[in-house]
């Protein structure tokens, strides 16, 4: 502790740590590590047994540990650390003086190394080795703090009293008056009105992963911080949930009982789609297309390509029926209208015209023919196949004859 005193005197600046950061030189809690080592039989100074004696943090010890072994006053006999069982081993040091210790104060020695023991000293070095071990003889206590820790004083100061000024003085109220016109401002400032807060790229991410979570299915079981991690490219580009669905679902619908890992599974189907979809027309055409193919399967699940087309049949086959009537009486009603212009007494069965009708009555075929493919089957054996691909475009009768081509290949036997 004589060596230890003497190495950390602030005045003589005899050590300068090597660190950029943390203390910047010893002071009283090197001191103090150093006394708690001194009095170990056995110097194994644990960093939580150091932490725990003298209520510092772990950090501070590590600091001020190093600086004693710079310093040349501790040396590792065996560095501690993990061993077997689990277990934590503290490092042993070897207490030392230094050699610029003993070449400061005259002292001789003899023997090397650890056996190195003093045999005298210069007579003009005994008067400071003898303030030096009056320090070492005192126990280091932590010092106390000089200011609060607050930083402001303890008590607050009377006002008034013995100054025979009115305390009040010059602290009345603008009137009610003043204040209701404007001209005087009152003494406690109104707080502005709070705005709404505007969400961060990181809380962008948690709403997406929320809306997601909540309108997808597959994604009910899924974990929000986990989910707003996965579609986090496309929350930063801006996409709506609606696009990441139909990014996730473009390969293919997903069944609720299929997601074991319902983010993993996301994780898959987004990969790289942020990057193809980069502009936003493109992520528009994907997410119609996908509406599109939701709106076939949709269709395809009603039954009209499967046995349960047949329960309906007889419903169906009234409704053609009743379009039917509808356009031979626009058909007469036309061909009168001719003969009556023209003098003419027939009118030419191969040219029938089809546009008698009026706006709403072809929007009510095409919504037939939507809903029914055998009514655009009636409707091609009455009007023949120019006539109704003008009534019902040629999508809506394309995509009749194939449901009913796959109706009829379903249905057929199989002998």
């Amino acid at each position: 502790m004589t060596s230890v005193h003497w190495a950390a005197d602030p005045t003589a600046k005899r050590y300068t740590p090597t660190r950029s950061h943390g203390p910047r030189g010893m002071n009283a809690t090197t001191l103090l590590i150093a006394q708690e080592c001194a009095n170990l039989k056995t110097c194994r100074p644990g960093i939580e047994y150091l932490v725990r004696k003298l209520r510092i943090s772990e950090r501070t010890v590590e600091y001020h540990l190093g600086m004693l072994r710079e310093a040349g006053l501790l040396v590792y006999r065996t560095k501690g650390g993990r061993v077997a069982q689990g277990r934590d081993e503290a490092s042993v040091y070897e207490r030392t003086i230094p050699v610029a210790f003993d070449e400061a104060h005259g002292i001789r020695t003899t023997g090397e190394g650890v056996q190195r023991r003093p045999v005298g000293a210069a007579e003009a070095a005994r008067k400071s080795l003898g303030k030096l071990a009056r320090k070492a003889a005192r126990k280091v206590r932590r010092p106390r703090r000089r200011t609060p820790v607050s930083g402001q004083g303890r008590c607050t100061l009377m006002e008034g009293g013995s100054t025979g000024a009115f305390p009040a003085a010059g602290s009345i109220p603008p009137s009610e008056t003043k204040l209701a016109s404007g001209d005087s401002s009152h003494p406690t400032p109104k707080k502005a009105a709070s705005r709404p807060r505007t969400l961060n790229r990181v809380g962008r991410r948690h709403q997406m992963a929320r809306e997601l979570i909540d309108n997808v299915p597959w994604l009910s079981r899924a974990s929000a911080p986990r989910i707003a991690w996965i579609a986090r490219h496309c929350a930063d580009a801006g996409w709506q949930w609606q696009e990441v669905q139909a990014a996730a679902e473009e390969r293919g619908p997903i069944d609720v009982m299929d997601s074991r890992r319902p983010s993993g599974l996301l994780a898959y189907r987004l990969k790289g789609v942020h990057e193809l979809y980069a502009s936003e027309k493109a992520r528009h055409l994907m997410l119609t297309a996908w509406e599109d193919s939701r709106l076939r399967e949709r269709i395809r699940h009603q039954g009209w390509d499967g046995p349960a087309a047949a329960v309906d049949l007889e419903q169906q086959t009234h409704t053609a029926a009743a379009a039917m009537d509808t356009i031979r009486a626009a058909h007469q009603t036309q061909a009168l209208s001719a003969a009556d212009l023209t003098g003419a007494t027939e009118h030419p069965e191969g040219d029938t015209d089809i546009e008698a009708l009026s706006r709403a009555e072809v929007l009510e075929h095409r919504k037939f023919a939507a809903d029914d493919p055998t009514y655009v089957r009636n409707l091609l054996e009455a009007l023949g196949d120019r006539d109704a691909r003008r009534l019902l475009t040629n999508r809506l009768v394309d995509k009749a004859l194939v449901l009913l081509r796959l109706n009829t290949t379903e249905l057929a036997p199989a002998f």
